[in-house]
């Protein structure tokens, strides 16, 4: 086959335009952020039986991801107190911003039942789902938030 006859438009080559939209957020990814790895391993589970790709991470390199990556929703282990992931809610709320959209979707496993208002917590989550972590508590909402976008 002579270079010139080569189909340069095929998909094995992409045009820029299609590279570009790489950086929308990716709502089939999940970000699982955790200081327990024991935890993180149950909720990945849980967000793999509802046909999503989780993305582990501890809070200490869960901001990198969360840019590099744009998931759909994040799942975020409050620890004890609810304040394991307080530093990423920033980097959550500006991508927000951002995009004009409540994306990505944000869910905090906490020890304590009750609404994002009612604990008191950051306008940035959506849904909390109290402890211990099972696919009966928290599957249903992984699926409501991320069928919402």
């Amino acid at each position: 086959m002579c270079p010139a006859d080569r189909d340069d438009q095929s998909e094995k080559h992409p045009k820029p335009v299609a590279r570009a939209g790489a950086t929308a957020a990716d709502f089939s990814k999940v970000l699982v952020v955790g200081k327990s790895s024991i935890n993180r391993v149950v909720v990945s589970k849980i967000v793999e039986k509802s046909g999503l790709k989780p993305i582990s991470e501890s809070p200490e390199t869960a901001e990198k991801a969360l840019t590099g990556h744009l998931p759909g929703a994040v799942v975020l282990d409050g620890g004890p107190d609810n304040k394991d992931c307080d530093r990423l809610m920033s980097a959550i709320d500006a991508l927000r911003r951002a995009s004009g959209k409540p994306l990505p979707a944000v869910i905090l496993l906490s020890t304590r039942n009750g609404t994002p208002e009612s604990l008191g917590l950051s306008s940035v989550v959506d849904a909390v789902v109290a402890k211990p972590i099972t696919p009966e508590r928290l599957q249903p909402v992984v699926d409501r938030l991320v069928g919402r976008v």
